[in-house]
């Protein structure tokens, strides 16, 4: 056999097994969809999710001066793109109980005889009040009123020098401009959100791989109980891991808890059982622990970082990608670690988040009650 006739068997035997791998990877669904529907998403989601812009931000007007000069930077403000003006008061004790409610994301304060002093001192001030619990996006506010102001200067006729606004910043909830204050919240919900839903999801799928489900299933434990009896050990571990975690954060990180520790303890723990409860169901619907962690990293891990607020604005995404962060716990849990830890905020400013939660854990237990097969075959 001349090496011609075997480079030519090698060929075909190579072009033979190559074809063979292209109709394999083509009939399978979830290969196609790792290597095509993946980068779509990603790249979709990435594009539209990752923006330094903030828009819409939601800000209140305290208006003491009521006067010709603060009416027209206030319509300024008004007609920019950027702005959503909640209300004009004259009242500045509103300030505070509006940010710990979640309302606005700035305050712009006029003080009294604003248009006097820009008249006839040629420079006035005004006092801005963002949301320090991120500071990232309360600089990028920040700057955006800067330059409303600034572009107001300019265009106003008070007098032949042009009329300097000085603008007094002040950091609500973080004066000295911390990181840690943004992240801890958002580290917390990641945490516990990936560490209770990935262990519990593989709880029962452990029993199926290992042969023991059916030792269970001719049990008298009714499925209910074989749930709780899967969720408690992974409930005491998470609580252990939330003290730990919250005790790094006061003494490591020196950011206290400024409300109530009960009531952060209790809404944690309604937030872990809902990640078990999601932990259970994806443990139910897969049958080997490997596509468990898998949906547990895939299906958890970038909705908490991208659409949670942790790293990115909410109000910045395209409305169907805000729908879709409303099924997101962790985007609900990490707005109530922010207002009870860092603001001081009580009961009444997160009992909307607390009732989510709640209706998340008791849909999820009832969705795996119902999905839990009590037959093998």
């Amino acid at each position: 056999m001349n090496t011609t006739s075997v480079f030519s068997i090698v060929r075909n035997q190579l072009f033979s097994f190559m074809r063979k791998e292209f109709y394999h990877v083509l009939r399978d669904k979830k290969v196609l969809l790792i290597l095509f529907g993946m980068p779509v998403v990603q790249v979709l989601l990435f594009g539209f999710v990752l923006s330094n812009e903030v828009k819409d931000t939601r800000i209140i007007v305290i208006d003491v001066a009521r006067d010709e000069a603060s009416r027209q930077l206030i319509s300024k403000l008004e007609a920019n793109r950027y702005f959503q003006v909640d209300h004009i008061s004259s009242d500045e004790h509103e300030i505070e109980p509006t940010f710990r409610k979640g309302k606005i994301k700035a305050a712009v304060v006029f003080p009294q005889n604003f248009q006097h002093d820009l008249q006839h001192g040629n420079t006035a001030q005004v006092q801005i009040i963002t949301d320090g619990t991120d500071v990232n996006a309360a600089n990028t506010v920040n700057g955006y009123i800067m330059s409303v102001i600034q572009d107001f200067s300019s265009t106003s006729n008070a007098g032949e020098k042009i009329p300097r606004i000085v603008p007094e910043v002040r950091m609500l909830y973080n004066p000295q401009l911390l990181g840690a204050p943004n992240f801890v919240p958002g580290v917390m919900a990641m945490v516990l959100m990936l560490v209770c839903v990935m262990m519990t999801a593989v709880a029962i799928v452990k029993e199926k791989e290992m042969g023991t489900m059916e030792v269970l299933l001719v049990s008298p434990m009714r499925p209910m109980l074989v749930i709780i009896s899967k969720a408690v050990p992974y409930l005491l571990l998470s609580l252990v891991n939330l003290s730990v975690i919250i005790l790094l954060s006061v003494y490591a990180l020196d950011v206290p808890v400024k409300g109530s520790v009960v009531l952060l303890l209790s809404l944690s723990t309604l937030f872990i059982i809902t990640c078990l409860a999601l932990g259970i169901l994806i443990s139910i619907q897969t049958d080997s622990q490997q596509a468990a962690m898998f949906a547990s990293l895939l299906g958890m891990l970038l909705p908490t970082i991208m659409l949670s607020g942790f790293m990115f604005p909410i109000e910045n995404m395209p409305w169907p990608l805000q729908l879709i962060s409303n099924i997101v716990p962790s985007r609900w849990y990490y707005i109530i670690v922010k207002d009870v830890m860092i603001k001081g905020a009580g009961f009444s400013s997160v009992w909307k988040e607390t009732l989510i939660l709640i209706t998340m854990s008791i849909a999820l237990l009832g969705i795996s009650m119902k999905k839990f097969k009590i037959r093998l075959v």
